[in-house]
């Protein structure tokens, strides 16, 4: 069996084909689906085991970065949504689908029934566009996609909106469940490109099902996609065939496979 993973799109979406060869390399079976599409039952949801929002700019990032595509899924496939969820299926949300996954309370997902947002993804403290490679370290969490991760990965960055902020009692609360998945492995800027609280880069759910995260692991699936590949020869680097990022991908196929959803 090869497990089915939608790839949900929207007008603004750019990362969706990125997005799909990753899964493809990992083995699963894929599809690019509208938005509109499972609103109007063109597309069954509960036909797939991993739902994956890519990265981009959903509808223009009016009002704020994902925010119009959360309270579509919110209002809209509510419902299926919470079936997925309930179903104990895989989520993963990628830079703009990491801040869908907040707006829509699915992230840090204390009670994902109420989907009601507990932090944000604010202004980078820069306050501009930020776009470089960053150093990652890989946090002990319950999360399926990264089971076996290295302890440092390399991953770019691509957002405006990245700086992941919360109330205090929702960062213990992080902290004590370990839902932090990766940190910036430095807290000053450049390295830490956003500001976020607590260096955070991405978190999971209680469960270790729903993930979300800044970086961009679909832009780094082979060697060919590392910054200084051309310079291997006359560095010390030698970057596996494998980039860092398509791991994660190969992870949610295998626990599908695994666990037969």
């Amino acid at each position: 069996m090869r497990p089915k993973t939608l790839i949900l799109r929207t007008a603004g979406t750019n990362c969706d084909a990125e997005t799909d060869m990753a899964f493809q390399l990992a083995g699963a079976e894929t599809a690019l689906v509208h938005i509109q599409h499972l609103i109007s039952d063109k597309v069954n949801l509960a036909d797939y085991q991993i739902l994956a929002i890519p990265g981009g700019f959903s509808y223009g990032d009016d009002i704020a970065a994902g925010i119009l595509l959360a309270i579509e899924m919110k209002h809209k496939l509510t419902d299926a949504l919470n079936r997925f969820v309930e179903d104990g299926k895989l989520i993963i949300g990628i830079c703009n689908g990491f801040q869908v996954l907040v707006r829509t309370g699915l992230l840090p997902g204390k009670d994902t029934s109420e989907m009601a947002q507990q932090a944000t993804l604010a202004m980078n403290t820069s306050s501009k566009f930020e776009c470089r490679w960053v150093d990652l370290e890989t946090q002990e969490s319950p999360c399926v996609f990264t089971k076996g991760v290295k302890a440092r990965v390399y991953l770019p960055v691509a957002h405006a909106e990245g700086r992941f902020t919360a109330p205090a009692n929702v960062l213990s609360e992080l902290e004590a469940n370990n839902q932090v998945v990766f940190r910036y492995a430095e807290s000053r800027y450049p390295n830490n490109p956003n500001g976020s609280d607590s260096n955070i880069a991405g978190i999971c759910d209680a469960t270790g099902k729903i993930f979300g995260l800044m970086p961009h692991p679909e832009r780094f699936l082979t060697k060919w996609n590392h910054p200084r590949w051309t310079r291997v020869a006359k560095t010390q680097e030698t970057p596996s065939e494998e980039g860092d990022g398509l791991v994660i991908f190969k992870n949610a196929v295998d626990y599908v496979k695994s666990n037969l959803l």
